[in-house]
């Protein structure tokens, strides 16, 4: 199974370093030298890292081939992909691969059906499951503790705890203005 694990972004410096995305919490085990990566596009690849580094909090590589600027520059917004057995699991207790978490059904504490997921979109600040409700409608759920309660694999099912308004327009509106005056 494949899975992306990096984005490359702009070229560093003039020796063929690129600043890198990345896209998986486990980037010592998937973005490490010697590390062969396919690309999507594929005609970029497959790339082989060459070293890395961590420079003012961003990661930076370099491929083997690509010695100067030119090169790196030409790599730009393509997508790092590791391939993965689909039997393997992250590290972390609470930690999922995309794949584990597509097409759950997501259920409410009490039971009640919101959808299936079927897509995860990975922003800066957070996740969020993408779920398609029995409408046809969508609804985005941020993937955090608070509201994704549980996750239950073998039931195929994530369990949501939703504010108000998440899920349907019943949001309670706090007014710190004293109806009184």
């Amino acid at each position: 199974m494949q899975l992306v694990v990096a984005r490359i972004g702009r070229a560093h410096g003039i020796k063929g370093e690129v600043t890198v995305e990345v896209r998986t919490d486990e980037p010592e085990l998937r973005l490490g030298p010697g590390a062969v990566l396919a690309t999507d596009p594929a005609g970029v690849g497959p790339l082989t890292i060459e070293t890395g580094r961590v420079h003012s909090g961003r990661l930076l590589l370099r491929f083997e081939g690509v010695k100067d600027r030119t090169g790196a520059e030409a790599l730009r917004n393509t997508l790092l992909i590791a391939e993965i057995d689909p039997e393997e699991l992250p590290e972390g207790e609470d930690e999922y691969y995309d794949h584990q978490l597509m097409d759950l059904d997501v259920v409410t504490e009490d039971g009640t059906e919101v959808g299936r997921i079927t897509e995860i979109s990975h922003l800066p600040s957070q996740d969020l499951f993408i779920v398609e409700r029995p409408d046809g409608s969508e609804v985005m759920i941020p993937f955090v503790e608070e509201i994704v309660t549980e996750i239950d694999l073998e039931e195929q099912k994530a369990v949501i705890s939703p504010p108000p308004g998440l899920i349907d327009d019943r949001a309670e509106i706090d007014s710190s203005r004293d109806d009184d005056a």
